[in-house]
């Protein structure tokens, strides 16, 4: 199969398995939203989603996070792992919000990821689901399904992203990356992986994966 015919297989039949998705992370607002991401990292959409309820019912704006402690933070998120580091992340991040943004999450990638615990995967999430700019934030599930579809390296998540923009039409960056993600869940997952059921990889598939998984 040629890469063009690929990368068509692989869209249509993303978007028959998912014609509608929704971000799995639980958020009201575009802060709330940031939250959940930096939470997100090492850990899971799931676990995350039993903390957030308590930490926003507590505070669900900068303004409010500031007054909490930073061990009060870390008490509730302790589950999620990294609560050291995401407290004092969410703290930090939440004062300079106040005092350089106006208590709004910056609208550029370069301002967020000047945030304290945000790097690129998270402002990528932020810009691509709450001011719907293009971007293509590469997980462990996109990582893993790039490459086993042959379509990246699988070097590190920073060439898997420049493939992933170059391979796939902009217009559908924002939802495709969620289509996958759910895909790689689903149908291929990294563990107890049964390629008889992952339907894109057996058909367009790295070759030398397949021939692997054959044998």
């Amino acid at each position: 199969m040629y890469k063009k015919e690929k990368i068509s297989f692989i869209v249509k039949t993303l978007q028959k398995l998912y014609p509608k998705v929704t971000p799995p992370l639980h958020h009201s607002d575009n802060y709330t939203l940031l939250i959940a991401v930096l939470l997100s990292a090492q850990s899971t959409d799931a676990g995350v989603n039993k903390v957030t309820p308590l930490l926003f019912s507590k505070a669900d704006n900068p303004y409010k996070m500031v007054k909490l402690k930073i061990s009060e933070i870390r008490n509730i998120i302790k589950p999620v792992g990294l609560s050291p580091i995401k407290a004092k992340g969410i703290h930090g991040l939440s004062k300079i919000i106040i005092e350089k943004h106006n208590g709004e999450v910056p609208k550029d990638f370069k301002s967020l990821e000047e945030l304290p615990s945000v790097g690129h995967k998270t402002a990528s999430v932020v810009m691509s689901q709450a001011f719907g700019v293009p971007a293509f934030p590469v997980d462990t599930h996109i990582h893993r399904m790039m490459y086993r579809w042959g379509l990246s390296t699988g070097k590190n998540v920073k060439k898997t992203e420049i493939d992933a923009k170059r391979l796939f039409p902009k217009k559908l960056w924002n939802k495709l990356h969620l289509q996958i993600i759910f895909y790689a869940r689903e149908f291929s997952p990294a563990r107890g992986w049964n390629i008889d059921k992952d339907i894109i990889t057996i058909k367009a598939g790295r070759k030398e994966l397949l021939k692997k998984q054959n044998q």
